[in-house]
């Protein structure tokens, strides 16, 4: 398995999808049923193949993440050869950025000495796909990338 296996939720979710990706495969409901009751762990194998093409799919679209902390705010923007990034810092302790207060603060002092703005760009060690997903692991969330672009449209006047 490259990624991970979809949770029973988002499985729950993708019924449709995965009725399917089994027919493409000349498996009926009653054959499912009769594999999953007798060959487990093919019908493990199946929930691995449908899981990988799933996150495949979502990782292939996706353009920017994003992962906020107490004190810190990454953003990412996905290209096909690298990913760009902006790394906002609060040099104040007692400012959270996951609070609306937070970001509050932190508009109103992007530009001051207590937030640092760290820009980066690097190119993937490993395949998008991949460098993606482990973003995902550590806590990034798929975002339309607004914040990335109205940050980095200010801070490249």
């Amino acid at each position: 398995m490259k990624y991970k296996r979809l949770t029973k939720e988002q499985f729950e979710s993708l019924n449709e999808e995965f009725a399917n990706f089994l027919a493409t495969q000349s498996i009926d409901k009653k054959e499912w049923d009769e594999i999953k009751a007798n060959k487990p762990e093919v019908a493990e194998q199946e929930l691995d193949v449908f899981s990988d093409l799933i996150w495949e799919g979502v990782l292939n679209n996706t353009q920017f993440l994003e992962h906020f902390s107490k004190n810190h705010i990454f953003l990412f923007h996905t290209q096909e050869k690298m990913i760009q990034s902006i790394v906002l810092k609060s040099l104040l302790a007692e400012i959270d950025l996951m609070t609306v207060e937070g970001l509050q603060w932190l508009s109103d002092n992007m530009f001051t000495d207590n937030v640092e703005i760290h820009l980066g760009k690097k190119e993937y060690e490993e395949e998008r796909n991949t460098a993606i997903f482990d973003l995902i692991t550590q806590g990034s969330i798929l975002s339309d990338g607004q914040l990335y672009i109205q940050i980095n449209g200010v801070i490249q006047r």
